[in-house]
């Protein structure tokens, strides 16, 4: 039986015997045959670590090298109130449980990135309330944590943004302002707290977001963004309703499928998962599992190899 089934099962059994109210705390849960405090080795942080002067993607060259330097004297420092609420790593009453979960789902995908390109990473579920928007916000401030890591937070959820929220930033200007021409990324990008997090917001709502979407302007922000940061991480609109995420997932490296815990129907995450076993699907993230519960582990399905936990070769 493959990993992400046997998650996807035990989420549909907390559904029939939990009630809401039994689960305390987001948690994302730690991961499956992995030492806990692997971090990936210097070289590869070196690999990882681009610097633009490095690598320039050629259609670029007509604005000249963008270093982050540059991008953070220019872009917009509104002041960022983080939610206690919902991270995991601020506040007086911090969850270090939940934190160190996330430090494990890091180094799980820089080891996952030692064998395969992995900068852009979209993060989705397949119907709202799930947790994705907790799982990218979390995911972000674990990975600037460590030195020198350069991370861009996008809101890529058009029809319903809410990561500003989260991260108790201004909702726009935002993505969809910059996708139909009315500004540029700078006047988009945030850089509110002290560090190496920045931040697109939604924008304006919009009647036709799937179209901008599809627009050449979001695939070459990614791919110029990717090139200053060291990861680029989407939350995109849960999958089952609309094909959102289906089109974002195909301009990005790999995909992380949320599903709650005592929440999700089974069938309709292994279904809606499914549909992006073709576009490299890392795995699973079981999330808002009880802190007494048994099941304490992440559980990886990879398109090549849906019983194992190792990254592909």
């Amino acid at each position: 039986m493959s990993r992400i089934h046997e998650a996807l099962k035990k989420a549909a059994q907390d559904r029939a015997t939990q009630s809401p109210t039994a689960v305390t705390a987001d948690l994302v849960d730690g991961a499956a045959e992995i030492n806990r405090h692997i971090e990936p080795p210097d070289n590869l942080m070196r690999q990882e670590a681009v610097r633009v002067g490095t690598v320039v993607d050629p259609r670029f060259k007509d604005t000249g090298v963008l270093t982050f330097e540059e991008l953070i004297k220019r872009c917009t420092h509104p002041k960022w109130t983080l939610d206690a609420r919902n991270s995991v790593f601020v506040g007086a009453d911090s969850d270090r449980v939940g934190a160190e979960r996330f430090r494990t789902l890091r180094s799980r995908l820089y080891q996952i990135a030692g064998t395969q390109q992995l900068k852009k990473l979209l993060i989705t579920s397949s119907i709202p309330a799930e947790g994705k928007t907790f799982v990218a916000a979390n995911l972000a401030q674990s990975i600037v944590r460590q030195p020198d890591r350069r991370v861009l937070l996008i809101d890529a959820d058009l029809r319903a943004s809410r990561l500003h929220q989260t991260l108790g930033a201004p909702s726009g200007p935002g993505l969809s302002d910059y996708l139909r021409g009315e500004v540029d990324e700078f006047a988009i990008i945030q850089n509110g707290l002290e560090g190496n997090l920045c931040f697109i917001p939604g924008g304006q709502q919009v009647a036709n977001p799937s179209e901008l979407l599809l627009r050449d302007k979001m695939k070459e922000l990614l791919d110029k963004m990717s090139t200053i940061f060291d990861w680029v991480i989407l939350d995109s609109p849960p999958a089952l309703p609309v094909h959102d995420a289906s089109m974002l997932a195909d301009q990005c490296d790999g995909v992380l499928f949320v599903v709650r815990a005592g929440s999700t129907d089974s069938e309709i995450a292994q279904r809606v998962s499914g549909e992006f076993r073709n576009k490299n699907l890392l795995g699973v993230v079981l999330n808002r599992v009880d802190s007494a519960d048994s099941y304490n582990n992440y559980y990886y399905g990879y398109g090549g190899d849906p019983e194992g936990v190792s990254p592909r070769k």
